[in-house]
């Protein structure tokens, strides 16, 4: 039979297929054929070469998606179902040491470190137009983060709403205190902050693509009297506000510059007030996925939980509570997977250049990949919400229970909007 590439990925897979319940079937670039069980698989991988097959053999899960993003790999079936079945088989973890040697690499050429790389990887992402997010993200609020999924919610509008309030109760926003929006996104959190608690907010945030989009919108809404965005990147302090919040942002600080970041939120932050954190952060200490970073977000770096705590706590920050919305993102993926498939007829017909077939299958994978991965028991990537304080709280400065989280809601003290 000899040691094609063929016969060694084959092999390879077959001491795997026992190890999940789901069927999956592969052709080989020699045209044989393997089936790990009886029935009709709910994945087909066909490999057009034997280059696709030594970039399986080589670089594990990541040279198969690397293959299958060029176009000489071919994927059928439900996409979904590849990937638990990878997680159950643990070949997510079959990339090995050549794929550690390409994430330092990467590391190396593109590191948050200095603010223009930094902007530059997050106009990789965030700079892509926003007419692209509008096609698959909840609208008005386009909201980029993990929703709030509590029971009878109905929509990804409903749950991006749920969250945003949510965070607003977690740090007892109220009329006219100040909150800075470290990473602002297109201005969600800050237009409903505004709007609903008659809060004055700034946002930051690094894209000048999003800063024109939140100013526009900002004009739109008359709200230029409460609500100001600035073009910075979030390690630049210019001011001390009430309440601090970040969604979503310390994925992005790279690395090595954690530390830096946590400090920054400590320095926006006056004496005694309340901040919260919400980011997706690992259980333990290691790589973040390579492919993610390769093709999805340039520089991105998931922190661990406990080194984060531990930052915190040496900016004088007080931790109030920590919950983990992990179950909540696999939903808010779910809703966005289904948008993008839906509408990328249209998505396509914006920029068919840049929006080609190579794209659609990076993006539905990322998409796709993360919700199974937030959904998969054996998993150890989370998504974390940190309240904290700016040294400690006086006895009865916050509520000793979480009950005031899921009260009844008080009627909105809405801002007053020029006409």
């Amino acid at each position: 039979m000899g040691w094609g590439t063929s016969t060694i990925l084959r092999r390879r897979l077959e001491a795997l297929g026992g190890s999940t319940a789901l069927c999956f079937a592969v052709t080989f670039a020699d045209g044989s054929r393997f089936q790990n069980r009886i029935g009709e698989p709910s994945a087909r991988l066909s490999f057009k070469n034997r280059t696709a097959e030594l970039a399986a053999i080589l670089f594990g899960h990541v040279g198969i998606l690397d293959a299958y993003f060029a176009g000489s790999l071919d994927i059928e079936g439900e996409l979904a179902s590849m990937f638990r079945i990878g997680f159950e088989t643990r070949y997510d973890r079959s990339s090995g040491a050549l794929v550690k040697l390409r994430n330092r690499w990467h590391e190396w050429r593109l590191s948050n470190a200095s603010v223009a790389q930094a902007r530059t990887n997050a106009r990789a992402h965030y700079g892509l137009d926003s007419d692209f997010y509008q096609q698959w993200l909840d609208y008005p609020s386009m909201m980029y983060t993990c929703a709030y999924w509590k029971d009878g919610t109905r929509d990804i509008e409903q749950a991006q709403f749920n969250k945003i309030e949510h965070v607003c109760r977690k740090i007892r926003l109220a009329p006219g205190e100040s909150v800075v929006d470290i990473g602002c996104g297109f201005g969600g959190f800050m237009f409903h902050a505004a709007e609903h608690f008659g809060a004055s907010v700034c946002g930051i945030n690094i894209t000048p693509e999003q800063v024109a989009y939140v100013q526009e919108e900002t004009r739109r809404r008359r709200l230029q009297h409460l609500v100001e965005v600035r073009e910075a990147d979030f390690r630049s302090v210019h001011a001390q506000f009430d309440k601090v919040v970040s969604i979503g942002v310390l994925e992005h600080a790279g690395r090595d510059q954690l530390a830096e970041v946590v400090r920054a939120h400590a320095d926006f932050l006056k004496p005694g007030g309340l901040g919260m954190l919400h980011f997706i952060g690992h259980v333990g200490e290691r790589d973040t996925e390579f492919y993610i970073r390769k093709h999805i977000f340039p520089g991105g770096w998931i922190p661990g939980l406990a080194r984060t705590i531990t930052e915190m706590e040496r900016c004088g920050l007080e931790i109030l509570d920590i919950e983990n919305l992990r179950r909540h993102y696999a939903l808010t993926l779910d809703a966005w997977a289904e948008r993008f498939q839906h509408n990328w007829p249209a998505v396509h017909e914006l920029d068919p250049q840049r929006f080609d077939e190579s794209f659609r299958r990076k993006w539905l994978t990322y998409l796709v990949s993360c919700a199974e991965m937030f959904r998969a028991p054996q998993q150890r990537t989370h998504l974390f919400q940190i309240v904290f304080s700016k040294g400690n709280v006086a006895l009865y400065d916050y509520p000793m229970s979480r009950d005031f989280l899921y009260a009844r809601p008080q009627p909105p003290a809405r801002a007053a909007v020029s006409r």
